[in-house]
């Protein structure tokens, strides 16, 4: 019986190996979750959430592993042949999500538009999105690191981002990280949008808070409220316009972010600081979670009201906090709120979008960008 020569047949498993994983991955995350979502896919985010918000990194070590392949004469053989055009599929694949991420700007420009605000996209920062992701950090921004807004020692610190020159009466942002309640911290999340807004003059705060198993609800929520009372006492030090709040989070946060703007100046949050003005101006909402931590009120679903503007933004492709609740909740926000409540789903979206600089968070920062200006010339108007 005849066989192939051991060249023409064999595999090169140094190449296969990593373009086998990336092809997993990639083929997770153009497939998605399927309707009907009912239960977070934890394997699914950890296998796809890479991939996902940053495809052009997997793109890049597929071209340089493809190419030292052919150069070592790795796709000569049949096997080799096979890896290749995996590699190829993948790639075609790389670009799907791409176009998935291109499609965040025009969904997010007809959502704000529902709204009644104007959002005019520029030219995407291509430099910036292709060779420096992780890099966030602005020159004309100061960063005020670790200030102690409570007694709960690193739990109870933030940060405070602003422009060089602080421009008297800008807009404030607050926000809280993510994490399920168990875990995370004020370095993780939305930098890039911070340090953005903060170039464009806002004062932005990023808080840390108590976390499980140490503390409970409404724990988290008590040194949410701190936080707004320590930024309506201080945030002018820093050119801060103390009656123009914002407050926003992912996941956990987002929890956070509707439950302060819904329990306005509520007592049994403000244990110690009952007086403090704790009311906001509005809530940008990330990849939120809006169910129950302990029984009945401790979801936003229970405290549902006449609430401030929200702008929630939810990836339509989120493992761990379902888009099906997300819409639930803002759908049941609109039958009891005056004021606009702006939903913007993400095509092809995975959760915590927005820990790094991507195509898909461009667009998104951009959107916050001018939703918070029309917070801004709103408060102003009522002034």
């Amino acid at each position: 019986m005849w066989w192939p020569p051991v060249s023409v047949v064999s595999m090169p498993i140094g190449y296969a190996i990593p373009v086998a994983l990336i092809a997993f991955c990639t083929a997770v995350a153009v497939i998605g979750p399927r309707p009907p979502h009912t239960r977070p896919s934890y394997w699914g985010y950890w296998v796809t959430f890479q991939i996902n918000e940053q495809p052009f990194l997997p793109l890049y070590v597929l071209v340089a592993i493809s190419a030292l392949a052919l150069a070592q004469g790795d796709v000569d053989s049949l096997g080799g042949g096979i890896v290749f055009a995996v590699a190829l599929l993948t790639a075609a694949g790389l670009f799907a999500l791409v176009r998935r991420a291109l499609a965040t700007g025009p969904a997010l420009r007809r959502a704000l538009a529902e709204g009644g605000i104007e959002l005019t996209l520029a030219r995407r920062p291509w430099a910036h999105i292709l060779l420096a992701p992780f890099t966030v950090r602005r020159r004309d921004v100061a960063l005020v690191r670790n200030l102690s807004y409570g007694d709960a020692g690193r739990a109870n610190l933030l940060d405070v981002y602003h422009r060089h020159d602080r421009p008297p009466g800008a807009p404030v942002l607050v926000f809280f990280h993510g994490g399920g309640f168990r875990l995370g911290s004020k370095n993780r999340e939305a930098r890039a949008l911070l340090n953005h807004l903060a170039a464009q003059g806002w004062v932005c705060v990023n808080a840390n808070y108590r976390l499980a198993p140490a503390a409970h609800y409404p724990e988290h929520h008590i040194d949410g409220k701190k936080v707004i009372a320590w930024v309506r006492a201080h945030a002018a030090e820093y050119g801060g316009d103390p009656r123009t709040i914002v407050v926003s989070g992912t996941s956990a946060g987002a929890h956070m972010a509707s439950m302060i703007a819904l329990t306005p100046n509520d007592p049994a949050f403000q244990p110690g600081f009952e007086e403090a003005d704790t009311s906001v101006a509005a809530v940008v909402a990330f990849s939120g979670y809006y169910g129950r931590l302990d029984g009945p009120g401790s979801s936003p679903l229970d405290r549902l009201g006449d609430a401030p503007p929200f702008l929630v933004v939810h990836g339509a492709n989120d493992s761990l906090s379902l888009v099906e609740d997300t819409r639930d909740f803002v759908s049941r926000l609109r039958e009891k709120s005056k004021s606009p409540i702006v939903y913007a789903e993400l095509p092809g979206g995975q959760h915590a979008f927005d820990l790094f600089f991507y195509l898909r968070y461009s667009y998104v920062i951009e959107a916050v960008a001018a939703f918070g200006a029309g917070i801004a010339r709103r408060a102003s108007a009522v002034d």
